[in-house]
């Protein structure tokens, strides 16, 4: 039987059904618990998961980082470990968690690589750029800033190891699935760029699109999945464009809204 190690894990969800075990089952046989915080979800999310062994419980959607500072309060160990819906452990990984809790573990966070897998493939490969991230740590050390759109993890003392084993980000169901996926979270961002002040540079606008494509598809290596890689870079290179110019949208509006102000009185 697997030693299970004083770690909480916590996801954040909604409509996962489809994804959320392959969560749930890379960790729950070797970590003390599994929490879910659902925000409403229509599909079978609750069922699945409690089903796995998972403990529910639901909190209105407030935003990425609300969710995940809620989720922290939730937590019985002193050792969390957040994970998105669409996210799986490795087995390298979880090997590697355990061999650093054999004894006292040596930094107050880890960091994480995240690779992107997408519905076509069976497998990864580890010549693709990833990002790296730290998501297990000490809440008395580190906590995820209270961002509605950036749910960024601050480590406030102590240092950051790195784990070699990856996470699989299966982010995407499907080229419609990342459509959506873009256009909704471009929404988000473009109205935080406006509450931040922050404007779209036509020349920014003009260049954003071929730019992008050019660091996802080469600078990220996604030539390595070939007409695929193609797809997957556009949309990325789509959903740049498409947040600012919902930021320049916005902008207008506003000035539209303000010269009616100033006709009406």
């Amino acid at each position: 039987m697997t030693v299970k190690l004083p770690i909480s894990v916590f996801i954040i969800a909604k409509n996962e059904a489809d994804r959320i075990a392959y969560t749930i089952r890379s960790v729950r046989d070797w970590v003390d618990e599994v929490i879910v915080i659902d925000s409403g979800s229509e599909d079978d999310t609750v069922k699945v998961a409690e089903s796995l062994g998972a403990r529910v419980v639901f909190n209105p959607w407030t935003g990425y980082g609300p969710q995940k500072v809620f989720g922290e309060t939730l937590c019985r160990n002193d050792w969390l470990f957040n994970l998105d819906a669409d996210e799986e452990v490795s087995e390298e990984l979880a090997e590697e968690i355990r061999r650093e809790f054999t004894g006292t573990p040596q930094h107050s966070a880890y960091s994480v690589s995240f690779y992107p897998i997408y519905a076509f493939q069976k497998a990864v490969s580890r010549l693709l750029v990833h990002k790296r991230t730290p998501r297990l740590y000490r809440l008395d050390s580190a906590g995820f800033k209270n961002h509605p759109v950036h749910d960024s993890l601050v480590v406030r003392q102590g240092t950051v190891g790195k784990l070699k084993g990856q996470i699989l980000h299966r982010s995407l169901r499907s080229v419609g699935h990342h459509v959506e996926k873009i256009n909704s979270y471009s929404d988000m961002q473009a109205e935080q760029l406006f509450n931040d002040g922050k404007k779209a540079n036509p020349i920014v606008l003009l260049l954003i699109f071929p730019l992008a494509f050019i660091k996802c598809y080469l600078l990220r290596r996604q030539f390595l999945n070939g007409i695929d890689g193609v797809s997957a870079s556009l949309i990325y290179a789509l959903h740049r464009y498409i947040r600012l110019a919902k930021l320049r949208e916005l902008h207008i509006r506003s000035g539209f809204a303000t010269d009616d102000k100033s006709n009406d009185s």
